[in-house]
């Protein structure tokens, strides 16, 4: 098995001023990637900003031997998304992987969440990896290559008490990487989700007595890979934490079909089991798995 090497690439990572987007940043750099440190330097909330923790991991990677550059534009608006990815065009000419990491966190439970706190939210997660994403898929298909990463979020995908904001972004994101998916596939650019668990500055409060066993470095390996050339896999999500790694993933069942166009609500209720339970389930890879099975099941 030969070494997963970076040479002649270029990383761009979000948040990567510490936590998560660090150990990123630092083993893509150590593997030979020129890599963009972006962070604006704020607090877990969004607020305030400031330079010194995206200089501080280009520090750390230059000390190792690599070559990085720091960025500290705002995922949040079309302006800064498009800054940070020519960042990486001015400073090493090219854009081959994107690691939407940036993250904040406004937790209130539904009834009392404002839409303020909705927004910022929204903003940061799901408009922040599109604003980044967009410029970087453009580069990409010049080149006939490409690597996204999108960070989502149990609390998306299966749900969390008191964050309906990060949650609806989070499951967004899923949405957001299987279109690039599809789309990037003819350009050979693959894009895949994480949905990781590990001790952060946005969790540690969270975790209790599990965050020392969810080192953020536990998760790093699952990235790198999906971002190598080695990689073929794209479309996917995945769960990572504490060594653990594992695919998460959309089923669609037979379900229960009637043809001739009179379905009442109470044969619903007749055949909710049937609808409701997963049965001989696909996993479908676009649309068009889905339109298939449908197609399928009225020529019967």
């Amino acid at each position: 098995m030969s070494e997963i090497s970076f040479d002649d690439r270029v990383a761009v990572i979000t948040g990567a001023g510490g936590g998560l987007g660090r150990t990123y940043a630092l083993e893509f750099a150590r593997r030979g990637a020129k890599v963009v440190v972006n962070d604006l330097g704020g607090a877990a909330d969004g607020t305030g900003g400031g330079n010194s923790m995206a200089d501080q991991v280009v520090k750390d990677i230059e000390a190792a031997g690599g070559t990085a550059v720091a960025n500290y534009d705002s995922v949040s608006t079309p302006e800064g998304g498009e800054a940070i990815i020519q960042s990486a065009v001015d400073n090493f000419g090219q854009v081959d992987i994107v690691v939407n990491n940036a993250g904040i966190l406004r937790d209130k439970s539904f009834v009392k969440l404002s839409p303020a706190e909705l927004e910022i939210v929204i903003d940061v997660h799901l408009k922040g990896a599109f604003f980044v994403s967009q410029p970087a898929f453009r580069v990409m298909k010049e080149r006939n290559y490409g690597r996204f990463i999108h960070t989502a979020s149990a609390a998306g995908i299966f749900g969390n008490f008191g964050q309906s904001n990060y949650g609806a972004a989070k499951m967004g994101l899923v949405g957001l990487s299987n279109v690039l998916a599809v789309e990037g596939a003819k350009n050979n650019i693959k894009s895949n989700v994480i949905a990781p668990i590990a001790r952060t500055r946005l969790t540690e409060d969270l975790l209790g007595p599990l965050a020392e066993k969810l080192d953020p470095v536990n998760v790093t390996p699952l990235v790198v890979y999906l971002c190598s050339e080695a990689n073929e896999e794209t479309h996917s999500v995945y769960s990572v934490g504490g060594g653990r790694f594992a695919r998460i993933f959309v089923g669609l069942a037979p379900g229960w079909t009637k043809t001739d166009g009179t379905v009442s609500v109470e044969e619903i209720q007749a055949n909710f089991a049937q609808i409701h339970e997963p049965g001989d389930y696909i996993i479908p890879a676009s649309i068009g798995d889905e339109m298939g099975v449908m197609a399928k099941a009225l020529s019967q």
